[in-house]
């Protein structure tokens, strides 16, 4: 699917552009304390015309033909880039669990690394985590190492998703 710049969009926006839309697809999530499963996910990136991009995920685990057995992790946030190429990124969960990135940008490529973690009392233990995302072939290639639950940061997710919309 060819993708438009929105000529409304800021030009703060620039580095993040190439997120815009929405996107499905699907991937592995696995940790040492957890079976691996497959997962679907789609994903909408917006802007309202101020200088930030919303950003609403969803995801549900698949079985071995690939039917939806449950869903699974939600994210609603926030993409703040700043001057220099740096990028925040913000995001909440459900599941008790705030987190707080930074990291850089460069041409179709983002990586932060939490830099606070905030949860309730009754969140699951989670410390720190490293996104990476990229285009790569007109798709949205993404991967999380997490540090959770006594581990040390490891991998934990990753995905393929294409644009849709």
């Amino acid at each position: 699917m060819a993708f438009e710049l929105d000529p409304n969009m800021p030009s703060e926006l620039a580095p993040l552009a190439w997120l815009i839309g929405r996107w499905e697809g699907a991937g592995v999530v696995g940790y040492p304390t957890i079976e691996s499963h497959n997962f679907g996910q789609e994903l909408e990136v917006s802007h309202d015309g101020r200088p930030f991009l919303r950003w609403e995920s969803r995801t549900w685990l698949l079985d071995e033909a690939g039917n939806k057995v449950r869903p699974g992790a939600t994210e609603l946030g926030f993409w703040r880039p700043l001057p220099d190429g740096e990028v925040e990124f913000l995001l909440t969960h459900p599941t008790g669990i705030v987190e707080m990135y930074f990291g850089s940008t460069s041409p179709a490529k983002i990586e932060v690394r939490t830099d606070s973690v905030v949860r309730s009392p009754h969140a699951k233990e989670y410390t720190a985590a490293h996104r990476l995302y990229g285009l790569v072939n007109s798709n949205l290639m993404w991967v999380m190492d997490m540090a959770a639950v006594g581990q040390p940061l490891t991998s934990h997710l990753s995905a393929e998703l294409k644009r849709v919309g």
